[in-house]
């Protein structure tokens, strides 16, 4: 079963939601040990200090904060506790805007938000309001004594609250070179839409499944029990020649076109998630 973060409330006016905060991702990412090729121990790393080569204990260790090259700015236990926001435990609305206004590359981690017994009622009219109005609330939120921007959204019968990037996080892509806007031939513009068009199907977001994560347990699983390790996949695709795109292009198409497996797009598991505006 699963265990609330917090429990707390969702507050906009005068109005208090009495709400359980649960994760709405179970990430799948495998993890390692570093090991000594011919003992397989595991590595241990030590605190050694880089100006005396001492060992340093944990109660010897601080904090600092490097505001010029080599000098330090030392933060104690005291100075984190002044400067961490309240935890209130609560979802504070400070505002409405309509979804289709915010830039998909601010949202980053979901959580669900299920409404105590007494607080279904004012739970079910705010998810239903905000369906129908097309918007979401902007709110503040305090998760591990850190203060989040988030927005809380309807989603099936659940409210969610999907945490934000700060605005002044997101990197602007200024520094880096795309081709400017301009009239492509017919020819490619047509055989590209209708590539577009066989290859789309309705989204169901567990067809796409790890294929990563899953090869290499299938690998592990192999070496743990002696067994031949799995037949590799095959090459990486090469870049796609721009001479020969319209080539390309009709290639494509006929593979899209081809039934059974072949007409299945050659996609990773999505990350982000679709929102119509």
């Amino acid at each position: 079963m699963a265990h609330a973060i917090w429990t707390g409330s969702i507050n906009f006016g005068l109005v208090a939601i009495p709400v359980k905060l649960y994760a709405a991702i179970r990430g799948h990412e495998l993890h390692f040990n570093y090991l000594h090729r011919e003992d397989l121990g595991r590595i241990r790393y030590e605190r050694v200090c880089s100006v005396c080569g001492r060992k340093v204990a944990w109660g010897d260790v601080v904090r600092g904060y490097e505001h010029e090259k080599g000098e330090y700015v030392v933060l104690t236990d005291e100075d984190f506790r002044h400067a961490s926001p309240e935890a209130s435990q609560s979802v504070d609305i400070v505002e409405f805007v309509r979804l289709s206004e915010i830039d998909p590359v601010l949202f980053d981690v979901p959580y669900y938000l299920e409404p105590e017994k007494r607080g279904r009622h004012a739970y079910a009219l705010l998810r239903e309001v905000l369906k129908k109005s097309g918007k979401v609330g902007i709110a503040r939120v305090v998760l591990r004594t850190r203060e989040h921007v988030a927005a809380l959204e309807p989603r099936g019968d659940a409210l969610v609250l999907e945490l934000m990037h700060w605005a002044d996080e997101v990197v602007a892509p200024t520094q880096l070179e795309f081709p400017a806007e301009a009239r492509l031939p017919e020819a490619e513009m047509r055989m590209a839409a209708t590539l577009v068009d066989t290859m789309t199907t309705k989204f169901a977001p567990g067809d796409l499944k790890d294929r990563y994560t899953a090869d290499l347990m299938a690998l592990i699983d192999a070496r743990a029990q002696g067994r031949p390790a799995p037949r590799a996949k095959g090459a990486r695709r090469r870049a796609t020649n721009v001479v020969d795109l319209v080539n390309v292009l009709e290639k494509s198409l006929a593979a899209a076109r081809r039934p059974g497996p072949a007409r299945a797009p050659d996609r990773r598991q999505a990350r982000g998630r679709r929102r119509a505006a």
